[in-house]
């Protein structure tokens, strides 16, 4: 079975609920009929709702961009796996880069949320990526490697169907450089390729792994080709209804 590519717009710290409407207004009939790749808008969690209602019917799916690993608790500030799968949520962004890099989170911790996505019936988008000192260093693949064996430490083959992972090159975010569609293939192929250890060639070949980096329409074609690449985590350009309009219609 051909893996069906999955193109994500996170949409990061950006739109009010009104405007997080009014993009998915525009955006909706700009991928009617849209059935080669799975869709998913992944709102600030002010918006969740919104546009989760207003997709209703469309076939494109809604994602958080960050959740907690327990179910419940005295965690100020933090959303459950419980409380988004209750308003219809069905993706989760876990372990960004950003959250690394801000927030501290390690692949321990994004394991421990990936656990919980799964045992929640929420599909996971897992972050991996090398900074740009560790690229010039020669240590993409190192990287790549640990970080990989950290995010699905204890998972098991029979559960790791819903499992998404994003390979973000920190280096080309929001920076406007890119990794050249060939870079980005040779980055999925050692995560294929850790995942076929890890979990067994079956699920390594089912598993989409995502390009994350400055994704934008002059370069969605390109890079969406690779065999190797399955879909997209964009950024920047996801936030204009066209441009992201564009890149699923690559």
């Amino acid at each position: 079975m051909p893996r069906k590519p999955l193109i994500a717009a996170n949409w990061k710290m950006y739109k009010t609920p009104v405007q997080a409407q009014e993009f998915t207004k525009n955006f909706l009939p700009l991928v009617a009929n849209h059935e080669r790749d799975e869709i998913v808008l992944c709102p600030s969690f002010t918006s969740l709702s919104v546009v989760i209602a207003a997709a209703t019917g469309s076939g494109v799916a809604v994602g958080a961009q960050n959740m907690y690993s327990a179910d419940e608790g005295a965690f100020t500030g933090e959303t459950s796996p419980v409380m988004l799968k209750a308003i219809g949520v069905t993706h989760a962004i876990l372990g960004h880069s950003e959250r690394r890099q801000y927030f501290a989170e390690t692949d321990e911790t994004i394991n421990k949320k990936l656990k919980a996505a799964l045992q929640h019936g929420l599909a996971p988008i897992v972050c991996v990526g090398e900074v740009l000192a560790e690229r010039e260093a020669g240590k993409t693949n190192e990287v790549l490697l640990r970080q990989t064996r950290g995010v699905l430490a204890g998972i098991e083959a029979t559960q790791a169907a819903p499992i998404v992972i994003a390979y973000e090159p920190v280096w080309a975010i929001g920076t406007g450089r890119t990794a050249t569609p060939q870079i980005a293939s040779e980055a999925h192929g050692v995560i294929r390729g850790e995942v076929a250890k890890l979990l067994g060639g079956t699920v390594a070949e089912s598993m989409r792994i995502l390009y994350g980096g400055s994704v934008k329409p002059e370069n969605a074609s390109a890079l969406m080709t690779e065999e190797e690449i399955d879909g997209a985590l964009v950024g920047g350009a996801s936030l204009d209804p066209q441009s992201f309009g564009k890149i699923v219609n690559y």
